[in-house]
């Protein structure tokens, strides 16, 4: 079970970004990281997002001493940035990741549950507010179109639920994906081939993060269709390394 910790670094002594500010800067470390916003007042708010109990995590360092050696070791880059390290770890809590799962949202014409309280979701595609606000217009509209209010309500809790659970599962895919994959050659050279694909062709490829992020594409649909694209992606690709293995195969023969 993931938890997580808020650190902090500072502006630099002109009162500026110590780092590039248009950016979210991640240190992937496999089974855990650590990620670095910016702040408007020229400070990062850095969070280490790591296992509560185990060999190597929030339990695992007890002393002040083990905290420097753990960051020294781990993130060097970023342990001078960062000169009241130490100190904020030891004192700021762990907070926990939390994903929440229900089914239905409603109870007849009596009540039902909107963002958080019925899909709360881990932070890591940004999209927790804007599902809870998404919410808002798709109850309206039920209330709007339906002629009772337990109708309305069922047609949006039934509508939403594959939608929300859809948005868990990319949020979760997405924690995975900035931990283990961001610093990979494989993971670098698929994204840079999407980005051809969406210049050539920008009104049939579009990238997931693109969908959920700057569209009003519900979240399974997104989700449907970016499994349809990584298949053509891949098969692309091995056609590609297949001229290739043809050509050098004629040109040294």
């Amino acid at each position: 079970t993931y938890g997580y910790k808020e650190l902090s670094m500072p502006p630099d002594a002109n009162g500026g970004f110590k780092l590039e500010k248009n950016a979210l800067h991640i240190w992937p470390r496999r089974s855990f990281m650590m990620i670095a916003l910016p702040n408007a007042d020229g400070t990062f708010t850095c969070t280490l997002f790591w296992p509560f109990t185990g060999p190597n995590s929030f339990d695992s360092l007890k002393t002040e001493a083990e905290v420097k050696q753990f960051f020294d070791e781990t993130f060097p880059d970023a342990v001078p940035l960062m000169p009241d390290l130490v100190k904020e770890f030891m004192e700021n809590p762990v907070g926990p990741l939390v994903t929440v799962r229900c089914s239905p949202y409603y109870s007849g014409d009596r009540a039902v549950l909107i963002g958080d309280a019925c899909h709360a979701v881990v932070p890591f595609y940004g999209q927790g507010m804007n599902a809870a606000f998404e919410d808002c217009t798709y109850l309206n509209q039920a209330l709007q179109e339906k002629g009772s209010i337990a109708e309305a309500f069922k047609t949006f809790g039934d509508e939403r639920h594959e939608h929300a659970n859809a948005l868990a599962d990319l949020a979760l895919h997405n924690f995975v994906e900035m931990r283990d994959n961001v610093g990979s050659q494989g993971f670098l050279l698929k994204k840079g081939f999407e980005r051809i694909l969406t210049r050539l062709f920008p009104r049939s490829f579009t990238p997931l993060y693109t969908m959920v992020s700057f569209s009003r594409i519900p979240y399974a649909d997104a989700r449907r269709k970016a499994a349809k694209q990584d298949r053509l992606v891949l098969q692309i690709g091995v056609i590609l390394v297949m001229i290739f293995a043809l050509l050098v195969f004629l040109f040294v023969r």
